[in-house]
């Protein structure tokens, strides 16, 4: 049992995953494409020794970084998804009461954080946080609905 909760990653539907997917494998080509077109010999090509390193030291640059961002990338499209699986087959209907609202300010979209107190039949309530873009009324009291996977403390709340 996870002994702290998590919230799910945002839902992504099989269309988005899709083509979120083939976004970060272009994002991995563009440095193995460098590297190959620096180890074409420069006699066909007639480019210069200086072209050669650059090629070369670009190519190397652009795996290492669009290979970092793309598996990345990839990674968090497989766990929302199964995120998203999880909830559905294990989760079960839960409450989320406001605790508290703070500005969250941290990013371009100036939003709240909310303290939540996640309660509901299966396994023992706790506390989380979450942050919500974009919508003044909530206040604490207020209950919203959230699904929670009891065996893993995974909650999204709606």
């Amino acid at each position: 049992m996870t002994s702290r909760p998590r919230e799910a990653e945002a839902r992504l539907g099989p269309v988005g995953a899709v083509l979120c997917r083939i976004v970060f494998l272009a994002v991995c080509l563009p440095g193995p494409v460098l590297l190959a077109v620096a180890v074409v010999p420069a006699a066909a090509t007639g480019r210069s020794a200086a072209d050669f390193w650059g090629l070369l030291a670009g190519g190397v640059l652009a795996t290492v970084v669009g290979g970092v961002a793309g598996v990345f990338g990839w990674q968090l499209v497989g766990r929302s998804r199964r995120d998203a699986r999880l909830l559905a087959s294990d989760g079960v209907a839960a409450t989320a009461e406001i605790l508290t609202v703070a500005d969250h300010l941290s990013g371009e979209d100036p939003g709240l954080e909310l303290m939540l107190w996640i309660s509901g039949p299966g396994f023992a309530a706790f506390e989380a946080r979450t942050v919500r873009y974009g919508d003044p009324t909530l206040v604490p009291g207020m209950v919203l609905g959230a699904v929670v996977v009891p065996a893993e403390l995974l909650y999204s709340v709606g």
